[in-house]
């Protein structure tokens, strides 16, 4: 029997993007799996676009109807119920780090005897992600970013309003750019300085073209990875920038804070606007401990944790799906790197792909509370 793949719509606010391209659901046609995508006014690709390469239209949650050999396929996490989860689904459900409410998460599979494929957990056999959004991540956190601190050199006090969604990536540049303009003039002709840290990874390489993009000289902007910081934080360099993007991955060790409050009270310090494109605020590693929330499209900005008298406002952003800003470009990306790896879905019980996802689901289902 064919493997069926059931492209299920993803229910988080504001998300635009699909870990499958109607490109992809063509090969993926072509290669002699079913493939049956729920309807969705929202994603960035049409239903008729998927309809047109020959994939079935099905009505949206119809997932949870599905013959439990059906293999479903999201992108970010799952509707938050108590239902027991049959099916094999293929997500990112942030929690194998054991991230708030991971036993709750996880325990919906053990108790439906469900798996979970995790998308941050797919790699090859050094270890690197068969896909990843990092670069435009990378890219639409700077973005907002920018945005962010000329909206403060305008209008000083007045937090950022909600970002609008963008047809594409040059249409983003272009609203950066226009931005800017004013702010730079405001700040006596002087353009932001930045500091990007992991920044010869995907997300670094994103964030720096963004910088370049809108603009921003190349010496204004300094690009730090892991021999800049293996002293250990926190960074002055960070407190005399006036945009902080942070690009780091988190991994399982503890990392010495990059900023702290006490470094950051300072009448002198320039720093405005922190990115936290890393984006995992409860994490007892997050080298960002200065806030415990998350921000959103509609609020993209959130204050520290606590109030830091001295120097200017201080803003972060702390948004857990940015390349959903620039929806068409990532999902293009995203969907062709992962695209190798589902046609070899049907051979999972073997391959190493799927098998070591497997391997680490598992694992982290064995260290649920008994």
């Amino acid at each position: 029997m064919p493997t069926v793949i059931h492209h299920r719509v993803d229910t988080k606010p504001f998300e635009r993007r699909t870990s499958l391209s109607p490109a992809s659901a063509k090969a993926l046609l072509d290669a002699g799996y079913i493939v049956r995508v729920e309807r969705s006014p929202d994603r960035i690709y049409r239903d008729e676009e998927y309809e047109k390469v020959g994939a079935e239209l099905v009505p949206a949650g119809s997932w949870r109807d599905a013959p439990k050999e059906d293999v479903i396929l999201g992108l970010k996490e799952l509707p938050e119920d108590d239902r027991p989860l049959e099916h094999a689904h293929i997500s990112f459900q942030h929690a194998f780090k054991k991230q708030d409410g991971w036993e709750a998460n996880l325990s919906r599979f053990a108790r439906g005897g469900g798996k979970l494929y995790d998308l941050e957990f797919l790699t090859e056999e050094n270890g690197r992600r068969v896909a990843a959004f990092g670069y435009w991540a990378g890219y639409a956190g700077t973005a907002i970013a920018l945005l962010a601190w000329a909206h403060q050199i305008l209008h000083p006090g007045e937090a950022l309003g909600p970002v609008p969604t963008y047809d594409s990536a040059t249409a983003l540049a272009d609203q950066i750019k226009a931005n800017l303009e004013p702010a730079v003039a405001a700040n006596g002709g002087k353009f932001p300085r930045g500091i990007v840290i992991g920044a010869l990874g995907r997300c670094g390489k994103g964030a720096t073209d963004m910088f370049r993009t809108a603009g921003i000289p190349e010496d204004s902007i300094l690009k730090w990875d892991m021999e800049e910081t293996k002293k250990g934080g926190p960074f002055q360099e960070i407190v005399e920038s006036d945009i902080f993007i942070n690009c780091v991955y988190l991994g399982p060790h503890k990392i010495p804070p990059f900023v702290t409050f006490e470094t950051l009270n300072k009448a002198d310090r320039r720093l405005r606007i922190i990115c936290d494109v890393s984006c995992d605020p409860n994490s007892e590693n997050n080298p960002i401990p200065i806030y415990t929330t998350w921000s959103t499209f509609d609020k993209p900005t959130v204050p520290t944790s606590k109030e830091i008298p001295e120097g200017p406002e201080l803003r972060i952003i702390s948004i857990d799906h940015l390349p959903t800003l620039v929806a068409r470009e990532s999902s293009d990306e995203f969907s062709s790197l992962l695209l190798p790896s589902l046609l070899t879905l049907d051979k999972r019980d073997t391959d190493g792909v799927w098998k070591r996802a497997e391997k680490i689901f598992d694992e982290k289902i064995a260290e649920l509370p008994q």
